[in-house]
Parts: C-alpha cells; structure tokens; sequence
C-alpha cells in the first residue's frame, strides 16, 4: 500500500509571495511609512475642522494662549528712548510714531518702524530694537546741512548728498552756511561747494550761486556783478577768473558780466555807464584825431 505525504509545502502562497515582493519596493515601504500616515491625518483633520464652531474654539484658544505669554511683563515694552536726535527730530519721530504704552513686544514690527522713521528728511540712518527693561530703543544719525537752497518755498537746508533736512527760517540765522538757488541745484551740490572753496579771494564777495537750466552754475557777486560758467570744468574757469582778477584788477572795473561758457572765448558784459564814458573816450580820441 503506497503512503501519503501530509507534511504541508513551505512555499508561501501566490497572494503572500506578492505581498513579500512589494515589501521589497522602496516607493511601496516610502508609501506606508510616510505618505499613507499624513494622509491618514490630513483627512482626519479636515473632517475635525469641517465644523466651524471647532475652529472657532480652536482660535480662541490659540488667542488666549498667545495673548497670555505677549502680556507677561519680561514681554512689555514700556517707553521709548531715542538717541543721536535733536530735540526737534525727536518730536518729529515721537510724532510719526504714536505707540501707545505699555505694548507687547509681541505687537511692534521693528522693520516698520524703522522704515517710517528712515523715510524722514533730516535722517541718515536708523536703528530700532527693544532694549533689557521694556525700553524701545531708537538710535539716528541725522544729516548735517551744508549749504543753504532758496526755492520758490523759501530756503531749505541740504546735506552734502543732495537731502533736504529741513527749512531755513531765516538767513540771518546761517550766516557762515553758503547759499545757492536755481532748479536742480540739490543735484549738485558737491559742485557747489567745490566753486565755494574755489572762490578763495573772491568768497567775501561771492553772494551765492544760481543753478541755470539745471546743468550749469552762475557765480553772484556783489555790486550785481554775476560770472557764467560752463557746464564742464566750472571750477577751473572760475579759478582763471580769480587769476585775471588778481592780476588785472578785472572785476573791481566797472562791469556786469564775466562770461566763461566758451572756454577758447571768455567776454565781459560791461555796465551802462561804463559803457557811455567809453563811447565819451572814443569820440573824444576819434576828434583828436581828426584835427
């Protein structure tokens, strides 16, 4: 009589062997291990907050907490110091700036604030930060006028880079501060300044500088003397100017204009009397002349 084998086959059956296969797939493991839990809890969460009066709890939970740990006193800010300013920026900062106190921390945009407080006038730089103790502490640099402008609103005091800081309120009030006027003059300035201390003899003299056609300077002297000069090396002819005066008392005659535009043919504009007793002068050497 032949025997049957009953012992059971090791190999795994066809439903097994496919899962064992796919374990080995690296994207199937990335799948259940990560994609197939957030997902899981994604859906989960969004089934949580399809319901409104949820999300209303949950924000004001998160409003409770936050506003607990903004209002703890190592977060309060409860004054202001500002540093580098004059009395006069400072109120204009303070002015531009109504924070009321004590505020949390949590409330002040730094970056903001330090934007509003650049975008003045007379500001160079500025620097924001809450200092130990609930101080804000705001440091400036403020720019330093140079030279005085006269515009159709009156003067106004400008930095070396071209800034209004500010206005003037009166003249008498810079004296030793040089003046100029003229459309595009602020553009200008460092030439501006650079004609100044070319004046040398002539600074007792000059009265200030008109910027004509926004590209060229026009020297004001007193006695309503006035000097044209080029567009390109305005110094330099100024300076030869200053040369001829020296040497032959030029601009102690008796004329209006020094006219420097052509470099290869500088003119003078002589005055009305001068010019009627240099006509009295020729007309007198012409009849000598003729006798």
């Amino acid at each position: 009589m032949q025997q049957v084998d009953t012992r059971s086959d090791p190999a795994p059956s066809r439903w097994s062997y496919r899962l064992q296969r796919l374990m080995l797939t690296p994207l199937f493991r990335l799948f259940l291990r990560f994609v197939l839990p957030c997902a899981l809890v994604a859906g989960a969460a969004l089934v949580w907050l399809s319901d409104q009066s949820r999300v209303d709890k949950l924000m004001m939970a998160y409003n409770d907490i936050r506003t607990e740990i903004a209002t703890r006193p190592e977060f309060m800010v409860n004054a202001m110091a500002i540093d580098g300013a004059s009395k006069s920026i400072a109120e204009d900062i303070r002015e531009i700036m109504p924070i009321d106190f004590p505020t949390s921390s949590f409330d002040l945009n730094l970056p903001e604030i330090q934007d509003r407080i650049s975008e003045l006038p007379a500001i160079a730089r500025a620097s924001v930060r809450v200092r130990p103790g609930g101080i804000l502490q705001i440091e400036v640099a403020e720019r330093d006028p140079v030279i005085l402008w006269r515009t159709y609103d009156g003067l106004a005091l400008v930095d070396v880079e071209g800034y209004i800081t500010g206005p003037a309120r009166a003249r008498t009030l810079h004296p030793a501060m040089p003046l100029m006027a003229g459309a595009g003059a602020d553009r200008a300035v460092e030439e501006a300044l650079q004609l100044f201390a070319a004046a040398g003899p002539l600074a007792s003299r000059v009265r200030g500088l008109v910027r004509v056609g926004e590209r060229r300077w026009d020297v004001v002297l007193d006695r309503e003397q006035r000097i044209l000069l080029p567009e390109v090396g305005a110094v330099q002819a100024l300076e030869r100017v200053i040369a001829l005066s020296d040497a032959q008392e030029m601009l102690e005659r008796n004329l209006l204009v020094v006219d420097m535009r052509l470099a290869t043919r500088p003119t003078i504009r002589l005055a009305e009397a001068a010019v009627e007793e240099w006509w009295r002068i020729s007309q007198l050497s012409l009849g000598k002349a003729k006798q």
